[in-house]
């Protein structure tokens, strides 16, 4: 089949690295995999982060100019599928295009946030109900997400799709090494993240052992982070963003124990990425966590005592939950496990 893909928070070929465009990128490849040819059926990016309504305006007139292209423009497309549609970023053009063509609709893990129907972004929030309303098939990805879609009655419609990546080929498992060698691999920006490298630092104030860290990751928040992480500067290294999986992969590789506390997560793609490569992972336990952390430990949140003594315990049992980690990816979250499931939604709509 051919499918039309969208991505309206941020296209696969956008400049800046993130977890949303890799995961952009994945989905492309995995409905590769299923036998179908997908491609980009627009780059136009719905992203509104302030709840600015002219801004909102202007953005839904230029999706509906977009859209009109696309219908008289969209030949030989079977299926529009959309990845990630929420209040922030909604699915303005989709719907449009896959009524007046007469194809399947389908998103990829859409979010329903009740809260956000009142506010600055409420209409952008009805937009996305909207959309999601309108869709043939939603695959959900996050526990976080499913509530709410239920509640909304979307129940018969809902098809679960596990994060997932291209696991790479296997590594030996080992004993962690002095000093333990620590990994952090984050975007460094305000709010959920930065209150991650706030409880990282915290933790690491309680870290008795010899150890090192690296962090790889840039952003507007970097002077915060180092200043965070100031009264351990001899044993920091600061790489900044790499934009290479393969050079990132072969840091997890290197490393003993990835650590990131996930404040706020939606779906964990680091720890995925890290437990493919057979690195444990030490995290705070939350709803993402819970779903992708099989090889690691979790902490509770905001306790950096705790958060300590699991890296702790974490190195202890390096070699047993390495093994753990890398069982897990290739079982519950491969690309050819994403691959099966897409086929299956996409032929269910086709039917």
């Amino acid at each position: 089949m051919r499918i039309a893909f969208y991505a309206p928070m941020k296209p696969p070929d956008h400049p800046i690295p993130s977890g949303d465009r890799e995961i952009a990128r994945l989905l492309l490849r995995a409905l590769d995999l299923a036998g179908h040819q997908a491609h980009l059926a627009s780059t136009l990016r719905s992203f509104e982060p302030d709840g600015d309504a002219g801004t909102q305006a202007d953005l839904m007139a230029r999706a509906g100019l977009e859209a009109e292209r696309l219908v008289e423009n969209l030949d030989q497309t079977d299926a529009w599928l959309t990845y990630h549609c929420y209040y922030k970023a909604p699915d303005l053009i989709g719907p449009v295009v896959a009524s007046a063509l007469n194809m399947p609709y389908l998103i990829v893990e859409p979010s329903i946030s009740p809260r956000r129907r009142e506010g600055p972004w409420a209409g952008f929030a009805a937009a996305s109900d909207a959309a999601i309303a309108h869709a043939d098939r939603l695959l959900w990805t996050t526990d976080r997400d499913r509530p709410a879609l239920e509640a909304a009655g979307h129940s018969a419609s809902m098809t679960q799709l596990p994060a997932f990546l291209d696991p790479g080929p296997p590594v030996a498992p080992r004993d962690a090494g002095s000093p333990l060698r620590l990994l952090t691999v984050a975007m460094m920006r305000p709010g959920d993240k930065m209150e991650s490298f706030r409880r990282l630092a915290a933790a690491l104030d309680h870290l008795g052992q010899d150890w090192d860290l690296t962090v790889i990751g840039g952003g507007s928040g970097e002077a915060a982070v180092a200043a965070l992480l100031a009264a351990h500067r001899q044993r920091v290294s600061f790489l900044g963003t790499l934009d290479d999986p393969a050079i990132i992969r072969t840091h997890c590789q290197q490393a003993d124990l990835m650590v990131w506390p996930g404040v706020g997560e939606g779906v964990g793609m680091v720890w995925l990425e890290a437990q493919a490569a057979g690195l444990p992972v030490v995290a705070e336990d939350g709803p993402a966590a819970r779903t992708i952390v099989a090889g690691g430990v979790l902490a509770p949140p905001d306790n950096p005592q705790a958060l300590a003594q699991a890296i702790v315990h974490a190195a202890a049992r390096r070699r047993t939950l390495s093994t753990q980690a890398r069982d897990h990816v290739e079982q519950e979250h491969s690309l050819a496990c994403a691959a099966r499931v897409l086929g299956a939604a996409i032929e269910g709509t086709l039917r």
